[in-house]
């Protein structure tokens, strides 16, 4: 500190506020990477977001083994036997794997009744 006292003038003039330069250190480059840097954020953000929401939803209810015969059966002979070959697959995997080599065959696979008959004594 200055040992005499200041002039109005020279008080004045120390109270004013710092003055910042028109452009950033770096440049543009640095305002790029700046504007990049936000934009990656708010992209992460907003993906974690929507995973959340997608996780809730996907959450909600599982339709049971009787209400999935049902819809099931509603569908025609061909895709009723795909559909009933996917529900096997998931719910007992081993027999599945047991009929999966004679699926391919132009006469493999069990009847349409057999199929039925057997997923609908999983449930």
């Amino acid at each position: 500190m200055s040992e005499g006292a200041l002039s109005e003038a020279a008080m004045r003039a120390s109270l004013v506020d710092i003055s910042l330069p028109a452009e950033a250190a770096g440049g543009p480059w640095a305002d790029a990477a700046a504007a990049l840097g936000l934009a990656g954020l708010m992209a992460v953000g907003v993906a974690a977001l929507l995973r959340l929401m997608a996780e809730r939803r996907r959450a909600a209810r599982v339709p049971t083994m009787q209400e999935r015969l049902a819809e099931i059966a509603l569908l025609p002979a061909s895709e009723r036997r795909v559909a009933l070959l996917h529900l096997l697959r998931d719910t007992a995997p081993e027999r599945y794997a047991a009929l999966a080599p004679s699926l391919y065959r132009p006469d493999g696979g069990p009847e349409l009744h057999q199929l039925t008959a057997e997923v609908a004594r999983l449930a």
